[in-house]
């Protein structure tokens, strides 16, 4: 059995057995919160969906409002004027067929890879390596793209995409400890919001029943989802 740490037993003392909202479990995780680093604020969604069913699958992105609290490098496969485009709207790397034999050869400092549709032949050649660790383009989540300058400019806003797992649960970062309090309720409620919005037509009952945010070290805090 894990051992728990005295702060971990004292921030959970501070936490009640109920329905917290959302600006009132935030203030409570910011009074609770003891690491020594700027946490990461996740929030937990169970879904009333079976994921093991295709017309069940909850998937998608959504920019939060304040961004997530960090840089996110991005990765650009393009040709031509496009590469120009992604270089001017801040792309990190923005690089042709070469970027292929690169990632092949184990080059991985990016965090995020948008890719034209025309490269998508190339790309694909790289499904073994970047779907894993949930890397791959995908036009459903905007990352195959002719627009790749707005691509850019929504990845280094701070567009995040949630998806279901295999027990009907989303996981998603909302943002950092350090945020004012304001900052963090509008990302999560932008989080949920676009996750209610991707509630497939397939999905019967209670869809939202039950919503969690933590810190990256702290104990959960359960949320008010009535209204969802």
């Amino acid at each position: 059995m894990a051992r728990v740490g005295k702060k971990y037993k004292a921030a959970a003392s501070r936490v009640e057995p109920r329905d917290y909202s959302i600006p009132d479990a935030i203030a409570l995780l910011k009074e609770i919160a003891f690491a020594a680093f700027d946490e990461t604020v996740e929030i937990s969604l169970n879904l009333g969906v079976d994921p093991k069913y295709a017309d069940q699958m909850v998937r998608g992105t959504t920019v939060l409002p304040n961004g997530l609290g960090r840089s996110v490098r991005v990765l650009v496969i393009a040709q031509g004027e496009k590469i120009r485009e992604a270089e001017a709207a801040g792309a990190d790397y923005a690089l042709g067929e070469e970027a292929v034999a690169k990632i092949q050869g184990g080059w991985m400092d990016f965090d995020a890879v948008v890719a034209t549709p025309d490269m998508m032949k190339e790309v694909g050649k790289l499904g073994k390596v970047l779907g894993p660790r949930g890397l791959m383009p995908n036009p459903k989540l905007g990352t195959v793209t002719f627009d790749v300058a707005q691509a850019v400019k929504d990845l280094k806003a701070g567009k995040v995409e949630f998806r279901v797992d295999k027990t009907g649960i989303v996981h998603c970062p909302v943002g950092k400890k350090s945020f004012e309090a304001e900052r963090l309720v509008e990302n999560t409620q932008a989080l949920i919001e676009a996750v209610v919005k991707a509630k497939p037509a397939s999905a019967k009952g209670k869809y939202v029943k039950s919503a969690y945010l933590c810190t990256t070290m702290s104990p959960s805090v359960r949320l008010d989802v009535s209204g969802y």
